[in-house]
């Protein structure tokens, strides 16, 4: 027969109250890996079928246009942004008040002697 302490069996708890916090910490990071993996396949998938498309129809500024942002590579676009209160929004107009306060307030000075003291 073993005999734990209170104490033990606490740590050993918390061990493991840890270890799945780590283990689900892990997959959302593979799932989402493979989410963003997938759509930038997709993504340039889209892409090459356009450039044929456009080759076909003898669309060259299109075809030049699109050359040159295959070039820039996959970008992902934020959809989702937390506002102060916590909550998530997805409006396109509102993620772009948010990051506009945001960075009005990063770049905001009250004066000379807020400069001097940063």
């Amino acid at each position: 027969m073993i005999f734990r302490s209170k104490k033990q069996v606490k740590i050993k708890s918390l061990q493991d109250s840890n270890q799945s916090n780590v283990d689900n910490l892990n997959n959302v990071r593979h799932k989402s890996s493979r989410h963003f993996r997938n759509k930038k396949k997709e993504y340039l998938k889209d892409m090459i079928d356009a450039l044929e498309t456009n080759i076909k129809i003898k669309n060259i500024r299109d075809f030049y246009r699109g050359i040159s942002d295959f070039k820039k590579g996959y970008q992902p676009r934020i959809n989702i942004v937390k506002d102060k209160k916590g909550d998530l929004v997805t409006d396109f107009h509102s993620i772009l008040v948010r990051w506009s306060n945001h960075f009005s307030e990063l770049l905001n000075v009250c004066g000379v002697d807020a400069i001097r003291q940063t």
